[in-house]
């Protein structure tokens, strides 16, 4: 007997609901299978999806606000018209078989793992969603449509799902990351964001100003990217860093990274997430001062890798 189905035994023996326990159980099992792939705090497709189902995955990704550590799987019809509750339990019933379904799971760690499941398909006959722990139903939200479930679903993540351990800095540095990344991916500054948790919002989280943070959060990211092999921004420094004349290396480090510097101001602008022209004369100068700075350090951040 595999560690899924003694758990479920076991809760079951414990007196709850063979129904919900053994729907958690396969939800646990689905999501051991595309754990390798997820990565915490962001909501990630579970495979790549069809022309049709990105505007699905974009709107939820727009909405849905995880804290750090929480693993999210978003899965498309072609997956998750596969996944069916038990017939006799008819309050997790959402859609109708034969209808394409959209479904998001969330993972919350610790001793008792937390698990919800969401049935966002416009289709759906009652789109909501389901939490469950340690084998039982802890609750249940239905609506009337895709759009109002859509303006409840982040207010019921916050509620039932984040984490409420005291947050380190590094958790609040990759929160914003998580949500950055984002704004980026959509050019939209609606991206759902709790402002007390993000360090670009609330500086003070990690004793910084409101124009320091602007620079932290660009190297952050930064670094970010030029970790990952499969980003072209890596793939362009690298062939810099073969050039042996130091001085050319680093005239072209320096135009690189100015402009994909520029290309994360322009987004932070073009979005409204800062109000670039109620800066203060010293704020101007300070803003000016960093830009210089950020772009001075990570070229040598390039230097030392």
């Amino acid at each position: 007997m595999d560690s899924i189905s003694q758990k479920v035994k076991q809760w079951i023996d414990e007196g709850k609901d063979p129904r919900s326990a053994h729907w958690q159980g396969g939800l646990e099992a689905m999501l051991n299978v595309f754990m390798p792939y997820l990565e915490p705090g962001r909501l990630i497709p579970v495979q790549a999806l069809e022309e049709e189902e990105l505007p699905v995955f974009l709107a939820a990704m727009e909405i849905v606000d995880l804290s750090p550590n929480l693993s999210a799987a978003f899965l498309p019809p072609s997956i998750a018209d596969k996944m069916t509750p038990p017939e006799s339990a008819e309050e997790l019933q959402h859609i109708e078989k034969g209808k394409p379904s959209f479904k998001i799971l969330i993972a919350r760690p610790g001793k008792e793992q937390r698990i919800l499941c969401a049935e966002i398909s416009e289709q759906a006959k009652k789109p909501g969603m389901d939490i469950f722990q340690s084998g039982a139903l802890l609750g249940t939200y239905n609506f009337e449509n895709q759009q109002d479930c859509f303006e409840q679903l982040n207010k019921i993540i916050r509620a039932h799902m984040w984490e409420k351990e005291k947050w380190r800095i590094d958790d609040y540095k990759r929160y914003t990351i998580n949500w950055f990344d984002k704004v980026m991916d959509l050019n939209k500054g609606t991206v759902c964001v709790e402002r007390d948790f993000s360090f670009f919002h609330s500086p003070t989280l990690i004793k910084s100003n409101k124009i320091d943070v602007i620079f932290i959060l660009i190297s952050e990211m930064m670094q970010k990217r030029l970790n990952d092999f499969n980003d072209p921004l890596q793939e362009a420094v690298s062939v810099i860093q073969a050039i042996d004349d130091i001085d050319v290396k680093n005239a072209q480090l320096n135009d690189v990274i100015d402009k994909v510097v520029f290309e994360f101001l322009t987004v932070i602008k073009e979005c409204d997430l800062v109000k670039f022209d109620e800066f203060t004369d010293k704020e101007t100068e300070q803003f000016n001062r960093e830009s210089a700075a950020t772009i001075q350090k990570l070229v040598k951040y390039i230097h030392k890798k």
